[in-house]
């Protein structure tokens, strides 16, 4: 069968880490006073949030994780979350331009963990599952880290559900007899158009005890919100 195996270019699974490390760099660059980390601590962010997302997906699907069977994951993560930190005013002013890579590999992970367990032989659902997990669990792996509350469980513009929604269509297109690479672009500009989309008009979903919304997370706030 000529979809036996979901195969990852490389240059592209480095990408999305190396987009990572520079997120994590960028968020670990805002602590200040006994928080703040020094370079081990800036370094193990960048790998948390450039490969946590892979980790859980292959953990997820029982197999060997890729990024532990090549040098270019640990390293990429690391020089790029170095560099992050290094470049942190430049990024800082670039803010638009990174929120909109961060949708991107948002899109990135979910495509790849929904498309590997679709070929693994998963039932679609399970396969979505996978593909949200693997696109939020760098984010998770850094907040239970640095013992903050986890991002996604809190109101704020939509993260999970963008990826979630891409997921399906991924999932939905293919099993439809979508070849899985097109499938698999329709994920990522899915994904990327509702997590721009829901930071640039402050959506969000509803608050558990009051139905109204907050403002998005202070690293999307320079983007300017489009009100209705």
């Amino acid at each position: 069968m000529p979809e036996a195996t979901l195969v990852i270019p490389l240059w592209a699974d480095l990408t999305a880490v190396g987009l990572g490390g520079v997120q994590g760099a960028l968020f670990a660059s805002g602590f200040r006073g006994e928080r703040r980390l020094d370079l081990l601590g800036v370094a193990i962010i960048g790998i948390v949030m450039g490969m946590g997302g892979g980790l859980i997906r292959d953990l997820l699907l029982n197999v060997t994780p890729v990024t532990l069977q090549s040098n270019w994951y640990l390293l990429t993560a690391t020089l790029a979350a170095l560099v992050g930190m290094l470049l942190a005013g430049v990024f800082r002013r670039m803010n638009a331009v990174i929120v909109g890579l961060d949708a991107v590999v948002i899109g990135l992970f979910g495509a790849f963990g929904t498309g590997k367990a679709l070929t693994l032989g998963l039932p679609m659902v399970p396969a979505i599952f996978v593909g949200v997990c693997s696109a939020v669990g760098g984010g998770i792996l850094r907040d239970m880290i640095m013992g903050l509350p986890v991002a996604i469980m809190h109101v704020g513009s939509l993260y999970a559900v963008a990826a979630g929604v891409g997921c399906l269509v991924l999932a939905g297109a293919h099993a439809l007899g979508a070849p899985l690479v097109a499938a698999s672009i329709a994920c990522i500009v899915v994904t990327a158009v509702i997590r721009l989309l829901a930071v640039m008009f402050d959506i969000s979903l509803p608050e558990q005890r009051a139905l109204y919304r907050r403002k998005v997370a202070v690293e999307t706030s320079a983007i300017p919100i489009i009100k209705p």
